[in-house]
């Protein structure tokens, strides 16, 4: 087993060596978390974090020394992040525990780096690494974890999540990126027995963790345990395991990418009513709200979406997403709108009226009659449209 990080591309760039110099070389800052994590897994690093004893105004101090610009994007939790050339770095100062509710902790900042690891939620998240030398700061267990695919909280489950009971659906999260079956017994007895304390919680914060489960390669497997323990109904009771495994199949089948708020829409019944309830619940914008109640639609056209000619009049009467999101939930082709532009209704009123129809409803009557059958035809060009208008003009 490696006791050093594997070199990886990230690790190479200039701004990274410049932040840690300025910061006090490698006494001062650790790598910590998941760019730590996902190195030793071999997969892409997004986000890169740094953890210091350094507190948040000797970090920025020396950061503006150095010609770093620093903005405090939770200086009351002692998280600063710097803006580098090659992306931002959140650094953090390191921390303990001082008293904790479920909903929020209230931290010290500290020296001592176990502690601050001590009080990070799974082994495999609490892994640190020298930034120059790349050797690996372990004390729980995290790398022969990583190494079993098993999420293990630190020290005891239960207290863990009685710290924060969001710990809950972010084990079940982990656990659908990077845990193997079996799952660790006392983690998921632990879930289990304080599912219950989800509710304590704020809708968005419950919202926003559900979406990114949603949002992983194939979370079916785990929505469905969710169901087991009885996890998910705290979270979604209505929802329908057995339609997101049939959504993620249909996905990879055509080869669309993961979304979660369509996958939302897979667990929820097809029911308006309760796609509004659970957009308010999870405190979804304004739009996404509008796309999961449009998808909660989809009975109504699940019997017209197998052909090419009724796949494209869904596109154009929902657009190109929420018709996706809906032949996709009714396991129908979407090959019909690859490569197809939405095309514009090739007639406006005011030619109606230029033909010697007088304004008021019998313009609006036209229209509509004619658009009917321009979507029924599969949007001929504008030749066949003028041959259909003088269908409906008097004749002369």
């Amino acid at each position: 087993m490696t006791d050093r990080l594997p070199a990886a591309e990230w690790t190479k760039r200039a701004d990274l060596a410049a932040l840690v110099s300025a910061l006090g070389g490698r006494q001062q800052a650790r790598y910590v978390g998941g760019a730590v994590r996902d190195t030793l897994l071999g997969i892409a690093v997004k986000d890169i974090d740094l953890a210091t004893p350094l507190v948040p105004q000797e970090v920025i101090a020396r950061l503006k020394d150095a010609g770093i610009r620093t903005v405090p994007t939770g200086i009351e939790h002692g998280t600063v992040t710097a803006l580098l050339s090659d992306g931002p770095v959140e650094i953090t100062t390191l921390r303990r525990d001082v008293s904790t509710d479920g909903r929020r902790a209230t931290v010290a900042f500290a020296t001592d780096w176990r502690e601050d690891a001590a009080r990070r939620d799974f082994t495999i998240n609490a892994l640190y690494a020298d930034p120059i030398t790349g050797e690996l700061f372990d004390w729980f267990g995290g790398r022969d974890d990583l190494a079993r695919r098993c999420i293990r909280f630190i020290g005891d489950a239960r207290q863990r999540i009685r710290e924060d009971h969001l710990r809950v659906l972010r084990y079940f999260r982990f656990q659908a990126r990077f845990g193997s079956q079996p799952a660790d017994t006392e983690a998921e007895t632990a879930c289990t027995e304080l599912a219950a304390t989800l509710k304590g919680l704020s809708r968005e914060r419950i919202g926003m963790e559900t979406m990114n489960l949603l949002g992983l390669p194939n979370p079916a497997p785990t929505v469905a345990r969710m169901a087991e323990l009885g996890v998910l109904t705290q979270v979604l009771p209505e929802a329908d395991v057995a339609a997101l495994a049939r959504l993620v199949a249909e996905e990879r089948r055509q080869g669309v990418s993961a979304d979660p708020l369509r996958r939302l829409a897979a667990l929820l019944p097809a029911d308006v009513t309760a796609a509004e309830k659970v957009a308010a619940r999870f405190r979804l914008s304004g739009a996404q709200k509008k796309r999961l109640v449009t998808a909660a639609g989809r009975t109504i056209v699940a019997s017209a979406a197998s052909a090419a000619s009724d796949a494209r009049a869904l596109a154009y009467r929902l657009g190109r997403e929420a018709a996706t999101d809906r032949l996709l939930l009714c396991g129908e082709s979407i090959a019909p709108l690859e490569g197809w532009d939405i095309p514009c209704f090739p007639l406006k009123g005011g030619q109606i009226l230029a033909a010697g129809i007088a304004s008021g409803p019998d313009i609006a009557r036209i229209l509509q009659a004619v658009e009917t059958r321009w979507i029924a035809e599969g949007f001929p060009g504008e030749d066949r449209v003028a041959a259909m208008l003088a269908e409906y003009l008097p004749a002369t």
